[in-house]
């Protein structure tokens, strides 16, 4: 079997990576000559919306999923009429419009932040502060977006995004940041990871706990139960993140990812079946794998820079995952997972990143 990837970078490479010993392999459409992807994927050079490249993607594989969200629709649609997709696209196209996933979260009754559609400058001045506005479409990492604390902050702002429109959310003074990763299969089975908690800098994940410390049975439960209905309504396969806020009891819903999700990196050594392992499992029709933790684990992503083989290496319960890219400021070149460990905020320290 067959699996096409939309995209080339460290979660397609991942993918691949978990696909290989189920004996399925990976081809994988992406832009640039030396994705990340390409060394453990055979890869087919060409833009996201190259018709030609689109084809070939579709002619190499027997199921094709994707990446990142950021990938045309259009594409995921065309991918569709030739050979099976999933997640579905209607699942992409909802994660890509801020408002269309903050009015699907409403529907179905899941908590959320208080947000407006904003269209113009005018509809800025009229906005109440502190909010957060983002634009609908694109950003991630931080980009994209603005927190406006003052009115002063909201000057011009309509322009300083790109004059494209926008989603004012309520700025919501949240106890912690948090995320749940589940996977649903081609019959509609659902499991679900322990809920973890995560820890940013200038809008980029740096550090992953799992499982959240200190969060209550109920807290899972209702993390889980907002999977489902996501899962169910969008006639999901494959595997489906949510971030969240945590405000007391409340689980305050974020965005959702259509994909494999940075904060599930920590599942390749920390649970018995990783993220990337049932979501290949689950686009290709193959029993569900268990999502339990095995233990405590820590994931430290490695910005901009990375660290010594040797020094990760000799830290007792480390594993070391580069990905082989060229380093620049604020770009993800690998992670490390820690786990086995009872001091594991100690081992963290003595990684001395995140």
């Amino acid at each position: 079997m067959q699996l096409g990837v939309l995209g080339g970078g460290q979660l397609a490479r991942m993918l691949a990576l978990a696909a290989h010993p189920l004996g399925i392999g990976c081809t994988c459409l992406d832009p640039a000559e030396d994705a990340c992807a390409g060394p453990v994927s055979d890869l087919i050079v060409g833009a996201y919306d190259d018709p030609a490249g689109l084809d070939a993607l579709a002619a190499a594989a027997d199921v094709v999923t994707f990446e990142f969200e950021s990938v045309p629709a259009w594409s995921a649609d065309r991918l569709a009429s030739a050979v099976a997709v999933h997640p579905p696209p209607a699942a992409l196209a909802v994660a890509q419009d801020r408002l269309h996933e903050k009015s699907l979260f409403r529907e179905l009754g899941i908590d959320t932040p208080e947000f407006r559609q904003i269209d113009s400058q005018a509809d800025l001045d009229a906005l109440e502060v502190p909010a957060v506005v983002k634009t609908r479409r694109l950003g991630y990492d931080g980009k994209g977006q603005l927190v406006a604390r003052e009115r002063a902050d909201i000057d011009g702002a309509f322009a300083s995004l790109g004059n494209v429109p926008l989603i004012a959310e309520q700025l919501v003074p949240f106890d912690r940041e948090l995320s749940v990763i589940a996977v649903r299969g081609a019959a509609g089975e659902v499991r679900t990871y322990p809920v973890v908690e995560n820890h940013h800098r200038e809008g980029i994940l740096r550090l992953t706990l799992a499982p959240a410390p200190d969060l209550t049975i109920e807290g899972q439960e209702l993390a889980a139960g907002y999977m489902r209905l996501l899962l169910e309504r969008l006639d999901y396969v494959g595997v489906l993140a949510l971030e969240l806020f945590a405000v007391g009891d409340r689980l305050l819903a974020n965005e959702i990812a259509p994909r494999v999700h940075n904060s599930g990196h920590w599942t390749i050594e920390g649970a018995r079946t990783s993220q990337f392992e049932n979501h290949v499992r689950a686009v290709a029709g193959l029993p569900l794998g268990a999502c339990e933790a095995i233990g405590r684990s820590a994931m430290v992503n490695l910005i901009g820079e990375t660290p010594s083989a040797e020094r990760v290496l000799a830290i007792d319960g480390a594993h070391l995952h580069l990905y082989g890219k060229v380093p620049r400021p604020g770009r993800k070149l690998g992670h490390v997972t820690l786990t086995g460990r009872d001091d594991l905020e100690a081992a963290v320290a003595e990684l001395g990143i995140g």
